[in-house]
Protein backbone atom coordinates (compact mmCIF):
# COMPACT_ATOMS: atom_id res chain seq x y z
CA UNK A 1 0.00 0.00 0.00
CA UNK A 2 2.84 2.40 0.84
CA UNK A 3 4.60 1.53 -2.43
CA UNK A 4 1.41 2.23 -4.39
CA UNK A 5 1.00 5.59 -2.66
CA UNK A 6 4.58 6.39 -3.64
CA UNK A 7 3.84 5.50 -7.29
CA UNK A 8 0.78 7.74 -7.30
CA UNK A 9 2.77 10.58 -5.76
CA UNK A 10 5.59 10.13 -8.26
CA UNK A 11 3.50 9.84 -11.45
CA UNK A 12 0.21 11.67 -10.74
CA UNK A 13 1.20 15.08 -12.11
CA UNK A 14 2.91 13.68 -15.19
CA UNK A 15 -0.07 11.45 -16.00
CA UNK A 16 -2.56 14.32 -15.58
CA UNK A 17 -0.41 16.57 -17.80
CA UNK A 18 0.01 13.88 -20.45
CA UNK A 19 -3.71 13.14 -20.64
CA UNK A 20 -4.57 16.86 -20.57
CA UNK A 21 -2.38 17.54 -23.58
CA UNK A 22 -4.48 15.08 -25.56
CA UNK A 23 -8.00 15.91 -24.36
CA UNK A 24 -7.67 19.60 -23.29
CA UNK A 25 -9.98 19.21 -20.26
CA UNK A 26 -8.24 19.44 -16.89
CA UNK A 27 -11.06 17.98 -14.80
CA UNK A 28 -11.48 15.03 -17.16
CA UNK A 29 -7.70 14.57 -17.25
CA UNK A 30 -7.71 14.24 -13.45
CA UNK A 31 -10.52 11.69 -13.66
CA UNK A 32 -8.67 9.68 -16.29
CA UNK A 33 -5.47 9.83 -14.24
CA UNK A 34 -7.38 8.25 -11.36
CA UNK A 35 -8.59 5.59 -13.77
CA UNK A 36 -4.98 4.96 -14.81
CA UNK A 37 -3.99 4.29 -11.20
CA UNK A 38 -7.04 2.08 -10.62
CA UNK A 39 -6.04 0.01 -13.65
CA UNK A 40 -2.42 -0.15 -12.50
CA UNK A 41 -3.55 -1.45 -9.13
CA UNK A 42 -6.10 -3.92 -10.50
CA UNK A 43 -3.77 -5.27 -13.18
CA UNK A 44 -0.48 -5.05 -11.31
CA UNK A 45 0.20 -8.73 -12.01
CA UNK A 46 0.33 -7.93 -15.75
CA UNK A 47 3.33 -5.65 -15.35
CA UNK A 48 6.45 -7.31 -16.76
CA UNK A 49 9.39 -6.55 -14.52
CA UNK A 50 11.67 -6.69 -17.56
CA UNK A 51 10.09 -3.48 -18.90
CA UNK A 52 10.15 0.03 -17.52
CA UNK A 53 7.26 0.88 -15.22
CA UNK A 54 6.97 4.38 -16.70
CA UNK A 55 6.44 2.92 -20.18
CA UNK A 56 3.68 0.66 -18.87
CA UNK A 57 1.82 3.41 -17.00
CA UNK A 58 2.18 5.90 -19.87
CA UNK A 59 0.79 3.27 -22.26
CA UNK A 60 -2.28 2.93 -20.06
CA UNK A 61 -2.66 6.72 -19.93
CA UNK A 62 -2.28 7.16 -23.70
CA UNK A 63 -4.82 4.41 -24.37
CA UNK A 64 -7.34 6.02 -22.02
CA UNK A 65 -6.71 9.39 -23.69
CA UNK A 66 -7.32 7.81 -27.13
CA UNK A 67 -10.58 6.34 -25.86
CA UNK A 68 -11.62 9.74 -24.53
CA UNK A 69 -10.84 11.37 -27.88
CA UNK A 70 -12.99 8.74 -29.64
CA UNK A 71 -15.79 9.41 -27.16
CA UNK A 72 -15.60 13.15 -27.85
CA UNK A 73 -15.69 12.54 -31.60
CA UNK A 74 -18.86 10.47 -31.17
CA UNK A 75 -20.38 13.26 -29.06
CA UNK A 76 -19.41 15.80 -31.68
CA UNK A 77 -21.88 14.26 -34.09
CA UNK A 78 -24.70 14.62 -31.56
CA UNK A 79 -24.07 17.99 -29.94
CA UNK A 80 -24.85 21.45 -31.19
CA UNK A 81 -22.06 23.93 -31.88
CA UNK A 82 -22.48 25.42 -28.39
CA UNK A 83 -22.34 21.99 -26.81
CA UNK A 84 -19.28 21.08 -28.84
CA UNK A 85 -17.46 24.19 -27.61
CA UNK A 86 -18.32 23.16 -24.06
CA UNK A 87 -16.92 19.65 -24.62
CA UNK A 88 -13.75 21.02 -26.21
CA UNK A 89 -13.05 23.09 -23.10
CA UNK A 90 -10.93 26.20 -22.82
CA UNK A 91 -7.75 26.33 -24.84
CA UNK A 92 -4.77 25.65 -22.63
CA UNK A 93 -1.09 26.22 -22.89
CA UNK A 94 2.13 24.20 -22.70
CA UNK A 95 4.60 26.78 -21.56
CA UNK A 96 4.78 27.78 -17.92
CA UNK A 97 6.12 31.09 -16.69
CA UNK A 98 6.28 31.55 -12.93
CA UNK A 99 8.00 34.93 -13.18
CA UNK A 100 6.01 38.02 -12.28
CA UNK A 101 5.26 40.46 -15.06
CA UNK A 102 1.94 40.76 -16.81
CA UNK A 103 3.40 41.62 -20.21
CA UNK A 104 5.78 38.66 -20.21
CA UNK A 105 3.07 36.30 -18.97
CA UNK A 106 0.58 37.55 -21.57
CA UNK A 107 3.14 37.14 -24.32
CA UNK A 108 3.95 33.59 -23.18
CA UNK A 109 0.25 32.72 -22.94
CA UNK A 110 -0.40 34.01 -26.46
CA UNK A 111 2.58 32.14 -27.88
CA UNK A 112 1.61 29.05 -25.97
CA UNK A 113 -1.94 29.24 -27.27
CA UNK A 114 -0.70 29.49 -30.85
CA UNK A 115 1.60 26.49 -30.41
CA UNK A 116 -1.12 24.51 -28.63
CA UNK A 117 -3.63 25.12 -31.42
CA UNK A 118 -1.06 24.16 -34.04
CA UNK A 119 -0.25 20.93 -32.20
CA UNK A 120 -3.97 20.13 -31.85
CA UNK A 121 -4.33 20.38 -35.64
CA UNK A 122 -1.69 17.69 -36.25
CA UNK A 123 -2.99 14.24 -37.17
CA UNK A 124 -3.33 12.14 -34.01
CA UNK A 125 -0.49 9.70 -34.75
CA UNK A 126 1.98 12.55 -35.23
CA UNK A 127 0.60 14.60 -32.34
CA UNK A 128 0.98 11.69 -29.91
CA UNK A 129 4.58 11.01 -30.88
CA UNK A 130 5.47 14.71 -30.68
CA UNK A 131 3.86 15.18 -27.26
CA UNK A 132 5.50 12.08 -25.82
CA UNK A 133 8.94 13.14 -27.09
CA UNK A 134 9.09 16.93 -26.95
CA UNK A 135 6.75 17.63 -24.05
CA UNK A 136 6.97 14.51 -21.89
CA UNK A 137 10.64 13.94 -22.73
CA UNK A 138 10.34 10.20 -23.27
CA UNK A 139 12.97 8.27 -25.19
CA UNK A 140 12.31 6.97 -28.71
CA UNK A 141 12.32 3.44 -27.33
CA UNK A 142 9.72 4.29 -24.67
CA UNK A 143 7.52 5.98 -27.25
CA UNK A 144 7.80 2.93 -29.51
CA UNK A 145 6.74 0.70 -26.63
CA UNK A 146 3.81 2.95 -25.71
CA UNK A 147 2.53 3.37 -29.27
CA UNK A 148 3.54 -0.18 -30.24
CA UNK A 149 5.51 0.92 -33.30
CA UNK A 150 9.16 0.38 -34.34
CA UNK A 151 11.86 2.92 -33.45
CA UNK A 152 12.28 4.06 -37.04
CA UNK A 153 8.58 4.82 -37.26
CA UNK A 154 8.80 6.80 -34.01
CA UNK A 155 11.62 8.92 -35.40
CA UNK A 156 9.80 9.39 -38.71
CA UNK A 157 6.56 10.47 -37.01
CA UNK A 158 8.35 12.91 -34.72
CA UNK A 159 10.27 14.39 -37.63
CA UNK A 160 7.12 14.73 -39.74
CA UNK A 161 5.21 16.20 -36.79
CA UNK A 162 7.92 18.81 -36.25
CA UNK A 163 7.92 19.72 -39.95
CA UNK A 164 4.12 19.98 -40.03
CA UNK A 165 4.15 22.04 -36.83
CA UNK A 166 6.80 24.36 -38.25
CA UNK A 167 4.72 24.86 -41.40
CA UNK A 168 1.52 25.50 -39.40
CA UNK A 169 3.31 28.04 -37.22
CA UNK A 170 4.77 29.80 -40.28
CA UNK A 171 1.30 30.03 -41.78
CA UNK A 172 -0.17 31.41 -38.54
CA UNK A 173 2.58 33.98 -38.13
CA UNK A 174 2.13 35.15 -41.74
CA UNK A 175 -1.65 35.42 -41.38
CA UNK A 176 -1.35 37.15 -38.00
CA UNK A 177 -3.42 34.61 -36.04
Amino acid sequence: EAAFKDLVRRYKTRIINLVYRFIRDHQRAEDLAQEVFVRVFLHRERYRKSGKFSTWIFTIAVNLAKNEIRRKVRLKNVLSLEGLQEVAGPSGFFLKDDKPGTDRRLERDQLSGIVTKAIEKLPQRYRMALILRDIEGLSYEEIGDILQIPGGTVRSRINRARLMLKEKLKTQVRSGT
